[in-house]
This record gives C-alpha cells, structure tokens and sequence, in this order.
C-alpha cells in the first residue's frame, strides 16, 4: 500500500517559494491499495491536485475528515469526482451532538461561500458519521476514534494489506502538561496509533510557540515525538506544519527536535509529493 501527501500544512494555505519544498497545501493525504481502493485523508487544498490524478476508471473513493476547520474542507468543492456522475464518493466525518454531517457540510457548500450546494453535486455522495465500529472499505480496516482537538476531531487507523498507518492531522495529546504524564491507555489518541508502521502525526509548533496556544489543540514537534515513542510506532511523519515555518525553519526544528529526543525510529517531515511504501514482509519458507 502507498501513502502519497498531497498537502502537509495546517491552519492556512502558504504557497511560494520559501514553502516549496514542504508545500504550502492544507491537510490532504492519498491512501492506495494494492488492489485499487483509494482513501483520501481530509479534503485540505491539496485534495484539488489528487482529484484530477485519479484513474478515469475509477468509480468509488472515501473521503475521511478529521474534523470540519476550513483548512480541512477547504478544497472539498473543488474535488472533480464529487461533479462525476459516474463516481461513488463517501465522506466520513466526525457526529456532532447538535447538527448532522450533512447540514454542517452544508454551511460551506452553499451561498455565500461556495456557488454549487451540496445537494446539486452529481455524483452518487453517502455520508457516515464517525467515530462508529470499524468498517472495512476495499482493502482496509478502519478504526475510528474521538481525540483531543477543539470541536468534534476523529483520528483514523488504516490497516491494510501492507501495515498499519495512523492519521492524527490536529491533535494535542499533551494539553498543557509537562509531558505526557498519563499512562498510555489514558493518553488522547493512543489507541489509534499504537504499534504502527506509519503514524502521520500534528507537529505544529515549536515548544516556546506551544506554550503560548495551550488549549488551540495542537502539538509541538517535541510533543509529536514523544507521542509517537509512547505509541510504539515504527515511523513517524510529522504534519500540520505551521504556515509561519518556511523551509529553512523546518530544516532547523526538525533537526534540532531529533537531535534532542535521539527516537529509536525514523522521523521524517512531511513533504508534498512524498510517497512511503508500507509492505508486509512475506514469511520464510522452512
């Protein structure tokens, strides 16, 4: 199975050339198993450019929020199967114990905002409101999951014919603690991303920066490492970069964050355009 990023920034979209290399694209990442089932992870800017690289034969793809912030519908509207008349397309998102998935798209897909409603989308559109049981959809188990974040916010497990992933895009397992302090079992998003071979994790902001936005619902990168050493994952992706942190600032923090933490795993940062392979290694012969 592959997981493709196809937008790694959080909170705003920051195109130019000082982001060119991580991307300036909201939150969009493509899931494609080895049989042809494509997920895709939020419906940030980035899900715009995965739309038109889909297979014209293609006729089901799910959509996955984490939760409704503008930079993770952003570019829903301008995703081209939800105009095909031939494509199934199925949204997931997290229930709200006020209004329905589909009144609270509707708010954005809608005038004044945007000029086609959701009702008059031409494709075959099933909405599912999440967190729920696991559902299998092609080749993949889906696990669901309520975690820290302001207003209702899922995090995903994704296991496939290849492994394991985690998607937690906006996620502040910490919130305000010195640490993580709470045994893992209690720890906001454990149980999504344990024993992984891929957590693709919130890694916004720098310690000083996270001190001063206790509560916004998101993490440091030292917090992103530390979560991710607690979960037992076997890589991490860190995510949601912050729009104020160009390439050049990036490069530093990672570096520096790694440095001081040493993980017994691989960190990488997320990169528009990066593709992770995940294969289940084929047992031995006797």
């Amino acid at each position: 199975m592959k997981v493709v990023m196809w937008g790694t920034r959080g909170s705003l979209a920051t195109p130019g050339r000082d982001t060119a290399r991580y991307g300036g694209n909201t939150s969009c990442v493509e899931v494609i198993g080895e049989g042809g089932t494509r997920l895709v992870l939020d419906a940030g800017t980035g899900i715009r450019a995965l739309g038109m690289a889909l297979p014209q034969d293609l006729r089901r793809v799910d959509v996955l929020l984490t939760h409704l912030h503008m930079d993770h519908i952003q570019g829903l509207g301008f995703f081209g199967p939800l105009f095909n008349p031939a494509m199934e397309v199925h949204i997931w998102g997290p229930a709200s114990a006020t209004l329905s998935l589909r009144a609270r798209l509707m708010r954005y897909l809608s005038a004044p905002l945007f000029p086609v409603p959701l009702r008059d989308l031409p494709c075959k559109l099933v909405l599912h409101e999440v967190p729920c049981d696991g559902v299998r959809v092609g080749e993949f188990e889906i696990d669901t999951n309520l975690i820290c974040h302001p207003g209702p916010t899922v995090g995903y497990r994704v296991t496939g014919p290849g492994g394991v992933i985690a998607y937690m895009s906006d996620h502040e397992p910490a919130l305000g603690q010195n640490g993580l302090r709470l045994p893992a079992e209690w720890t906001s998003g454990h149980v999504l991303a344990e024993g992984t071979d891929l957590l693709i994790h919130d890694a916004q902001y720098t310690d000083e920066e996270y001190a001063a936005r206790v509560g916004w619902g998101h993490s440091s990168i030292a917090q992103a490492l530390e979560f991710a050493a607690l979960a037992g994952t076997k890589h991490l992706v860190a995510f949601h970069h912050d729009p104020a942190h160009d390439d050049a600032m990036l490069d530093r923090l990672m570096a520096a964050a790694i440095a001081q933490a040493a993980p017994a795993f691989p960190v990488t940062a997320a990169k528009e355009g990066a593709v992770f392979e995940l294969m289940r290694a084929e047992p031995r012969q006797a």
